[in-house]
């Protein structure tokens, strides 16, 4: 699996259900392949609310939520538009954690922003952060890099957080 090791991602949905939460990813760069990662595992139906596939610029507002205000002023790639995917994907499927994901895969910049620059937003029950960084390599290592990021990042808050708020 891409992310994680085989039995780090089990442990992390195992866990998950055992506590009785879910996830709900709203995606750009990555175009759903989080939302796949996390479904290749066995019984992770428990644990996966869904997943939003939001490649184009108005849907990020349409169907995350994202505020069409921050996307005409700073662009789809931007830290509080990850942030603000995170929370809709939560909100938006009934999740307890959402992942949201915005970046540039490359070749290309996007409005100013660097290849290899990726955002990855999470919102859970005491809030939500942002992770920012730079990967390097083609598209494909760009966005199999934000897969390993993401799902790091997910299992880093997940593991720590002790009292989910609920």
């Amino acid at each position: 699996m891409v992310g994680l090791s085989d039995e780090e991602l089990v442990h992390l949905v195992g866990l998950l259900r055992d506590r009785g939460e879910t996830v709900a990813t709203a995606e750009s760069l990555t175009a759903g392949l989080v939302c796949a990662v996390l479904t290749a595992v066995p019984g992770a139906s428990a644990v996966v609310r869904g997943g939003m596939v939001v490649y184009a610029t108005d849907l990020k507002a349409r169907l995350a939520g994202v505020d069409p205000e921050l996307l005409a002023e700073r662009g789809a790639v931007d830290r509080d538009v990850a942030a603000q995917l995170a929370a809709g994907a939560r909100d938006r499927c009934g999740a307890s954690w959402g992942l949201g994901l915005t970046g540039v895969a490359g070749p290309d910049g996007q409005d100013g922003v660097a290849p290899g620059t990726v955002h990855i937003g999470i919102a859970g029950p005491n809030g939500t952060s942002v992770r920012t960084v730079t990967l390097g390599g083609n598209r494909q290592a760009v966005r199999a890099g934000a897969v390993r990021v993401a799902l790091r990042a997910l299992s880093d808050v997940v593991f720590t957080t002790t009292d989910r708020g609920d």
